[in-house]
């Protein structure tokens, strides 16, 4: 894509000032900042709508969320038992705050490079709208293996599946092709797509590990 030069300028500018996406985001929510539009409103609504039928119909007891932010969305959900893990202390701490008492919830900082999926198992491992914000090469590899690794059955993902056509003019904004990196053993068992996709650039896919013995991942 061919940018004039002021917006070339505008980019290189924005790049700079971009410090990261763990630092951009502690920094948003340590300044009072929020998840954005997206947790709130009527497409929170139907994220938890969606999100909760699916728990209820395959009976999952277990939850673990990559990417709880401010807990605004986790306040519609209807999950027996669920860890939210973030990138931001700032985030972890708020939504400590927001369901103090509450001991069917926990929160916990989510570090990359040391986290160990066997200690957060869970019947169900959900991201949403959180890998399009994975900016780093690194991260993002480390995310989607450790989101799945920490799935005993099933995996619920909210995200574009596309590859970013955006010419970096976003830098806290990467879309991604997540489906070309889900790991072996897991099979995409329904997309759904989004009928407010004039707010959101998100769809759900929802993935079934495979049992022992599946040859086609079918």
């Amino acid at each position: 894509m061919q940018f004039p030069f002021f917006k070339k300028v505008l980019i290189a500018l924005r790049r700079l000032r971009y410090p990261g996406a763990a630092d951009y985001w502690e920094r948003r929510y340590a300044g009072g900042g929020d998840s954005g539009a997206g947790s709130a409103g009527r497409l929170a609504v139907y994220k938890a709508e969606t999100v909760n039928r699916f728990v209820r119909e395959h009976h999952i007891q277990s939850v673990v969320e990559f990417g709880c932010g401010d807990g605004r969305q986790l306040r519609l959900a209807e999950y027996p038992i669920y860890c939210g893990l973030d990138v931001s202390k700032s985030a972890v701490l708020r939504c400590r705050d927001l369901f103090a008492g509450d001991t069917s919830r926990c929160f916990e900082r989510y570090r990359p490079e040391l986290f160990n999926p066997h200690d957060f198992q869970a019947d169900m491992a959900l991201s949403l709208e959180v890998i399009f914000h994975l900016t780093e090469d690194d991260v993002y590899n480390l995310y989607i293996r450790h989101l799945f690794a920490a799935a005993r059955r099933w995996v619920v993902i909210f995200s574009s599946d596309r590859v970013d056509t955006t010419g970096g003019i976003f830098p806290h904004f990467r879309p991604r092709r997540f489906s070309d990196d889900v790991p072996a053993g897991w099979s995409l068992i329904g997309r759904l797509e989004n009928p407010h996709n004039d707010i959101s650039v998100s769809e759900f896919f929802f993935f079934k590990k495979d049992a022992p013995g599946d040859c086609d991942g079918g």
